[in-house]
């Protein structure tokens, strides 16, 4: 398995994946889940991909040279496309071609078609567009009000973006709060590991130089492991413990209060009662 994550900002984007696959007590595989497609001054494209390995790496070399139908047009490619919404059209379309080729004999071996993507990035002429690619090739898009994607296990990851991010969020600030999420499913979860991909693109640059491997040396990474844990147990251990009556002056947030909701159910036997 895998983690990927993608944040559409005002300020740019930012994307991040591990590199863990096939992990186990006696087999732990390292493959990248970051692929850039580049034109300095023309696009600028990222792929995190997350699911079956065999299936993912199919359409990422697929992609390269997909062509989808434009009329009397040229086909479109994700080197001619004009926008973000055509260069995803044909990465739906790499994945289906994948599926044609390749899906009989996964299901006959017993194997789901189990594949997605984050796809986002930026073409000249347009705004910043940031999409989730499905198994089936077709794709939702973020908006201001969703402006983040997971892929592969994004369960314990999720609550610091849901309370952090919105799309007026610094780039640096989302960079640091993607990490986290990272370091609490590292922490959670077995199946993703080191040496994790961040890239982070400003808006209308249509190139990026802020791109790094992060692996056990790094010394930030280290720092937001350490603080991260440190951090949350300061914030837990200032919490008040549970309060069990407001008779005390000093319950100033007692649990028990009165409430409209009926009591738990209960049997209470009484000494010398006959239990049937």
């Amino acid at each position: 398995m895998t983690y990927c994550v993608g944040i559409k900002l005002d300020a740019g984007l930012v994307f991040l994946s591990d590199s863990r696959t096939n992990a186990g007590l006696d087999q732990i595989s390292t493959f990248r889940k970051m692929i850039v497609y580049e034109r300095p001054g023309d696009r600028f494209m990222v792929m995190l991909s997350a699911g079956n390995l065999s299936i993912s790496q199919s359409v990422r070399e697929i992609l390269q040279v997909e062509k989808i139908d434009n009329g009397d047009e040229a086909p479109i490619t994700i080197w001619n496309a004009t926008s973000m919404f055509d260069a995803v059209r044909v990465l739906g379309s790499a994945v289906r071609r994948v599926h044609d080729q390749d899906g009989k004999s996964l299901k006959a071996a017993g194997v789901d078609f189990n594949a997605s993507m984050i796809f986002g990035g930026q073409i000249k002429g347009e705004a910043m567009r940031l999409f989730l690619v499905y198994s089936a090739g077709n794709f939702i898009e973020a908006t201001r009000e969703t402006c983040y994607f997971q892929a592969g296990e994004s369960k314990y990851g999720k609550p610091v973006l849901d309370r952090m991010i919105s799309p007026t969020t610094p780039l640096d600030e989302a960079s640091k709060c993607a990490l986290v999420s990272m370091d609490s499913t590292l922490k959670s979860n077995l199946s993703v590991g080191l040496p994790l991909d961040l890239l982070v693109y400003q808006n209308d640059s249509l190139k990026s130089d802020q791109v790094v491997c992060i692996d056990e040396q790094n010394p930030y990474f280290q720092m937001i492991r350490g603080s991260w844990g440190h951090r949350l147990r300061e914030v837990f251990e200032s919490l008040e413990d549970p309060q069990w009556t407001s008779d005390s002056a000093a319950a100033v947030h007692p649990l028990c209060v009165p409430s409209a909701r009926y009591e738990p159910m209960r049997k209470i036997t009484h000494p010398g009662e006959k239990i049937v």
